[in-house]
């Protein structure tokens, strides 16, 4: 089989690197200069793959595998109307969840909110450019003597334009809170109880003030905002993850669904192999998941990890040699 023959049966179906005990190794450290041709990625790490929906194309979603007890808590919190807390190790699908909801519901794109230390509630809710409209209207005095539209420099953040006001909800991935500062959860509280906001810069307008439409997340859409203020239709899928750093207020837990995802076990291990790289996949590799629970019950791994391992045998590519194996299936907590 030829090398290029190598690359096309790569190219369909789930795809691997190309075989052989040499073949797979793309770069050699030995200085030479060569145009070698790339093998198709994982199906996890594709993104030219879409799908379409009403008024936007999404990346395709990876398969996402839930417990029905996992998905009960979820349906539970999509009735309620209240945030779901998602908590688990690294690797077990916490924020891949909010994805699959946002998929499986025809929801739309998911507005992301990854938060760290320096995340504010101003952020999520919506930025003003006062120097954007001082400039705009400086030019303009100079031109036709008109002011702009303010709501050309009000832009709704990820949890400002999940509470505009719309038929469906939109999915809101508020990631990694526990990273926040130790306030931001009560900052959440009103908002989440209220449903809205208000925005100063639009508040302070005069009652006859002609309607403002702020940007949105959609480059080709606007929001009307009335008297400054920004009031959801339909509660959004609120999706919050949290890796355990610390605890949250009982005040924030009172209004929130939990959900701990569990570790795995061997048996749904093998089928999120199957569902990633189909069930041929499985065939060889009972070592390596036997390694992977091995390791995963010393310390922290992540079912990627598994899935990065398994990929890279069936591509060829012997595990064993050297520290290759340790490479993938390292542990992500502790020193390295």
């Amino acid at each position: 089989m030829t090398t290029s023959e190598r690359l096309d049966g790569a190219s369909s179906g789930h795809g691997s690197p190309h075989t052989g005990d040499d073949d797979w190794r793309l770069f050699r450290g030995d200085g030479e200069r060569r145009e070698t041709p790339f093998p198709a990625a994982p199906p996890w790490r594709r993104f030219d793959q879409q799908e379409s929906v009403v008024g936007a194309t999404l990346p395709y979603p990876r398969p996402y595998l839930i417990g029905p007890d996992e998905a009960d808590v979820v349906n539970a919190a999509l009735h309620l109307r209240r945030p779901l807390l998602v908590t688990g190790q690294p690797g077990t699908g916490k924020s891949s969840l909010a994805h699959a909801v946002a998929h499986e519901l025809a929801l739309g794109p998911v507005l992301q909110w990854p938060v760290n230390s320096r995340s504010t509630l101003q952020e999520a809710l919506y930025h003003y450019d006062a120097v954007g409209r001082l400039r705009e209207a400086t030019l303009r005095r100079d031109t036709d003597g008109t002011d702009p539209d303010i709501g050309q420099f009000v832009r709704l953040g990820p949890l400002g334009n999940a509470l505009v006001r719309r038929g469906r909800p939109r999915v809101l991935l508020i990631d990694e809170l526990d990273k926040g500062d130790v306030d931001l959860p009560n900052d959440l509280l009103t908002v989440f109880e209220e449903g809205e906001f208000a925005i100063p810069e639009l508040t302070r307008l005069p009652a006859g003030h002609a309607p403002v439409y702020v940007q949105t997340d959609d480059p080709d859409k606007t929001a009307l905002v009335t008297r400054g203020r920004v009031r959801c239709a339909e509660f959004p899928v609120v999706i919050i993850t949290s890796n355990g750093e610390r605890e949250f207020p009982p005040a924030f837990l009172r209004r929130c669904v939990r959900l701990d995802l569990p570790e795995p076990d061997e048996r749904r291990l093998r089928e999120i192999v199957a569902s990633h790289l189909g069930p041929g996949a499985l065939a060889g590799t009972d070592d390596l998941l036997q390694e992977f629970l091995n390791r995963r019950a010393a310390g922290e791994l992540a079912t990627d990890q598994l899935l990065n391992a398994v990929f890279l045998r069936k591509g060829g590519v012997n595990l064993e040699a050297g520290s290759l194996l340790q490479a993938v299936l390292h542990r992500l907590g502790g020193a390295v």
